[in-house]
């Protein structure tokens, strides 16, 4: 069976997507759709933006969902997923791509959604790190015995985990890492604390959009972060698309399930190709990244 997977924020590039925007007419008029539906030129700042650019959140965000989207998009009939998943950012894509979202609304959630979590990092300073090296339990442990704001916050691969909180928590939690034998705790050069009880305030301003958004049953099961279980319900979809922000991306576990559940070779659709290295570390499958056509 044959999975699609979705990249999220980190896999951006300047020039994604022109190759795209320049051979394919129809993804260049979903391009030039997308910058009067934000309100800004975004294709610019992808084809010819600085890195800077791209690591703006409200960029960064749209920028991945429509390279992912117009690429899913662009391999027409060859498009034939049997299940989908994206890591954090990219469940939207995922969830476009079967079929559960139209473009637009997919588009503008994706928009709203990183103008809110820019907010939630304005508010309480915070911060992620990437722990290597330790067991998933461990990390969990130690998480629990610190009195800050830190969780694990994406569960990438064994013995891969970032975790989320504080800036305090975050320092502390990179000690006892190391003192628990991890190979590496490194700080991340991000905006805040991600899939944290810190976006709080992100999480209740995305839930009006998402519920007042038309959710359609996907044309096959997708595999959400909150739970990492297949999804085809519109009600659940939209449940674990609210939850998805304060929750953990589960993504070893979603991994594990879509192999469990008859899926023998992934392809990453987007920029970068993180999450075929991540596959290939969880099970012993086939793995591609797709970039351009």
């Amino acid at each position: 069976m044959k999975a699609y997977v979705f990249p999220g924020q980190g896999a951006q590039f300047v020039g994604m997507g022109k190759d795209l925007y320049d051979n394919n007419p129809a993804a260049k008029e979903l391009f030039e759709k997308a910058n009067e539906i934000l309100g800004f030129r975004i294709t610019d700042l992808m084809f010819t933006g600085t890195d800077e650019d791209l690591r703006q959140t409200k960029v960064t965000q749209p920028a991945i969902f429509l390279h992912s989207v117009i690429l899913a998009k662009s391999l027409g009939s060859n498009f034939k997923p049997e299940m989908v998943a994206g890591h954090s950012l990219g469940e939207f894509s995922a969830l476009v791509s079967a079929g559960a979202l139209t473009f637009e609304d997919g588009l503008r959630l994706v928009y709203k959604r990183a103008m809110a979590m820019q907010k939630a990092c304005e508010i309480e300073p915070s911060t992620m790190a990437a722990i290597l090296g330790l067991e998933d339990e461990k990390v969990e442990q130690i998480c629990q015995s610190i009195d800050e704001v830190v969780v694990p916050a994406n569960y990438n691969s064994p013995g891969q985990l970032v975790i989320s909180g504080s800036m305090k928590g975050i320092e502390i939690a990179c000690e006892k890492m190391k003192e628990a034998g991890a190979k590496r705790a490194l700080p991340l050069k991000v905006g805040g604390a991600f899939h944290s009880p810190l976006m709080e305030p992100a999480r209740k301003e995305l839930e009006e959009a998402i519920i007042a958004t038309t959710v359609s049953k996907p044309i096959c099961p997708i595999y959400q972060n909150a739970t990492a279980q297949a999804v085809l319900d519109p009600e659940v979809i939209k449940k674990n698309l609210v939850a998805q922000l304060t929750a953990p991306v589960r993504w070893t576990q979603s991994v594990k399930n879509m192999v469990a559940d008859g899926a023998t070779f992934f392809t990453e659709l987007g920029p970068g190709a993180v999450l075929q290295g991540l596959v290939k570390k969880i099970e012993k499958v086939e793995a591609e990244s797709i970039q351009s056509l």
